[in-house]
């Protein structure tokens, strides 16, 4: 299993692999691929759950999520996302949310949306041993701020703030950045800029590891992002497998002989 120093020194090195996973059966695909990071993202919210956005998912949902994970994966460096309003409000509850999903739920590290709010608690997260993997760019939690999910950094002073705040973030240990949705030159500037890696999504393909949403990857999803790519198209799969066996109990063809036992040795009941 990668610790986080291991992903912290693949800064400018081998190309850092990151998934989502939210329950067991996906954590166990993802792990046997040979992924160096499983996130428990809080887009289980919308990805899962059934809600518009990131912004209903709870300690208590997350939690759920990242034991499930965490007791699948045997190799992969499990991050929990902390949910809306989890940390940044009150610092001592944000490290008691932050804590648990370690002390409790099994992973390694958590993942902050990150801003000018979160320095100082990654600093005091980190100095208690709760590893930061920091978060800026587009940061879904802000969607009702956005009024969507535009784009980030596209202008000069907006560019700058997060360099700065990347930096900011380095400085207080955080031990790698997601990069969410910004234009590939203001990634590969904050790549170059620090010494810990930079995971991006919608980021361009300099940064020292790439992102993306389980069911988007694998063709779950009825719409991805434009900045996404469906390697596969299990979608298709699990309709046809669904179709078929629609048909196969209308039809009497399930289940077979060999799907039932019969005890010969009863007698009639009746």
């Amino acid at each position: 299993m990668p610790t986080v120093r291991d992903v912290r020194e693949r800064a400018g090195e081998e190309p850092i692999t990151m998934l989502t996973a939210y329950d067991a059966p996906t954590a166990e695909i993802v792990d046997d691929a040979g992924v160096d990071i499983i996130l428990v993202g809080d887009s289980v919210g919308n990805v899962v759950l059934g809600h518009e956005t990131t912004v209903p998912v709870t300690v208590d949902g997350i939690a759920h999520h990242v034991g499930a994970v965490s007791r699948a994966t045997d190799d992969a460096l499990v991050v929990a996302d902390m949910p809306f309003l989890s940390f940044g409000v009150d610092e001592s509850e944000s490290i008691e949310n932050a804590g648990r999903m370690l002390k409790e739920e099994g992973a390694q590290a958590v993942k902050l949306e990150s801003g000018p709010h979160t320095v100082d608690l990654t600093e005091k997260m980190v100095q208690l041993g709760i590893p930061v993997m920091a978060h800026l760019g587009l940061t879904p939690q802000h969607v009702n701020q956005y009024g969507g999910y535009p784009r980030q950094g596209t202008d000069q002073a907006a560019a700058e703030r997060m360099l700065e705040l990347a930096i900011e973030h380095e400085e207080a240990g955080a031990f790698s950045l997601v990069l969410e949705h910004v234009p590939s030159n203001v990634a590969a500037e904050i790549t170059e800029a620090l010494d810990i890696p930079t995971i991006g999504i919608g980021a361009g393909p300099n940064c020292d590891g790439q992102v993306l949403v389980f069911d988007d990857a694998v063709g779950i999803s009825e719409w991805t992002p434009s900045f996404s790519e469906q390697f596969g198209n299990v979608r298709a799969e699990m309709e046809s497998a669904v179709d078929d066996y629609v048909d196969a109990v209308e039809s009497g063809a399930f289940p077979a002989a060999e799907h039932s036992h019969e005890e010969s040795d009863l007698e009639d009941l009746y």
